[in-house]
């Protein structure tokens, strides 16, 4: 019996969601599967993919072919490299959210600018008024 290491389609239409599953070649797609190893959502930035290294290391070992897919996310999350360790649960976790930078308005300048006036230029210009004021 031929396995493949290969990705189960899950989630709705246009909001896809995969499994990594080993499953026969000649079982659908979405169908049945012998064992999951892991998850992969390609929605969140950066992609997330939540593996365990030691099954899919199992898994290769006894024969299971990845699909060319299954094969390039597994090197690019460093599951080959794998050396056995404690935690065999590889994980990218989507990055925090960047924080908006709201541009202040040219009225927020205006307002700004003018609490900011410098205390002798502000004397000076009450004491050009008052000459104006006197003459």
């Amino acid at each position: 019996m031929a396995v493949k290491i290969r990705l189960k389609r899950l989630g709705t239409k246009k909001r896809p969601f995969y499994r990594f599953v080993v499953a026969d070649v000649r079982a659908p797609r979405d169908g049945r599967f012998i064992e999951e190893l892991g998850t992969y959502n390609p929605l969140t930035e950066p992609k997330s993919i939540r593996i365990d290294a030691a099954k899919v290391q199992d898994w290769i070992k006894k024969g299971a072919k990845p699909t060319t897919t299954v094969d390039r996310l597994l090197k690019e999350n460093g599951v080959y490299d794998y050396d056995g360790g404690e935690d065999s649960i590889i994980s990218t976790e989507p990055a925090p959210k960047k924080e908006v930078v709201v541009e202040p308005t040219a009225e927020e300048v205006v307002e700004a600018a003018e609490e900011q006036v410098d205390p002798e230029v502000e004397a000076e210009a009450e004491e050009g008024e008052d000459a104006q004021v006197e003459a």
